[in-house]
């Protein structure tokens, strides 16, 4: 026998706010032992586009909630982006500094490459033990890692020992699986498909 169309509606529902409540109390079980706070090591990595897109979006997130965020970009420098433009609205909330002079095959200078690295490192770790920034954002600090502009040792140390309740934030392919191992929240982008493999330049508004 069937049911008449209203009838089978109301059984469809029914069912689906039955399983609803049941994901609901699954969820809640979950959930109650989550209790504890704690600044995390973010390492954003992979061969994708969007490590640091997605790392900005942390920074915007915490503007909302009223934190002071440092950005310190290992490898941007004179190249104006968008958000260096949409940061600046916002000089309470983020110190934007990107101190970076290219990509190493445009500078092909290692000597200057290693200089600038260690110039973007020391703002860091001087950010990192700054109680006023609740994050700091280390981006592409993983190519400066990956040609030993820096000693991972070194690195490794300073986050180790950094304020319990400070997020920070490192960009970049390749990390050091050292590095991973040393993570709370390691997202490693895939690329599954790129315009630029196409002929398509970067372009505003998507890369820069």
């Amino acid at each position: 026998m069937s049911l008449e169309p209203e009838d089978a509606a109301a059984a469809i529902e029914a069912r689906h706010a039955e399983k609803m409540r049941k994901k609901q109390a699954a969820q809640a079980k979950i959930m109650a032992d989550k209790t504890r706070e704690k600044g995390l090591l973010i390492v954003h990595t992979g061969k994708g586009k969007g490590k640091t897109s997605a790392a900005l979006g942390m920074v915007v997130r915490a503007i909302g909630h009223g934190m002071k965020v440092g950005v310190v970009q290992f490898v941007k420098g004179a190249m104006q982006t968008g958000e260096a433009r949409v940061f600046a609205a916002f000089p309470d909330n983020v110190e934007f500094k990107p101190m970076g002079e290219g990509f190493t095959w445009d500078t092909q200078d290692r000597a200057r490459d290693i200089a600038a690295a260690r110039r973007a490192w020391d703002e860091v770790q001087r950010m990192i033990a700054d109680p006023a920034y609740h994050m700091v954002l280390a981006d592409e600090m993983n190519i400066a890692l990956r040609y030993d502009y820096l000693p991972l040792d070194e690195v490794l140390a300073v986050l180790a020992a950094k304020p319990a309740m400070k997020h920070v934030i490192v960009t970049g392919r390749n990390a050091p699986e050292a590095l991973i191992d040393a993570a709370d929240l390691v997202t490693d982008m895939t690329m599954v498909k790129h315009p630029f493999r196409a002929g398509v330049k970067a372009q505003a508004g998507i890369e820069f």
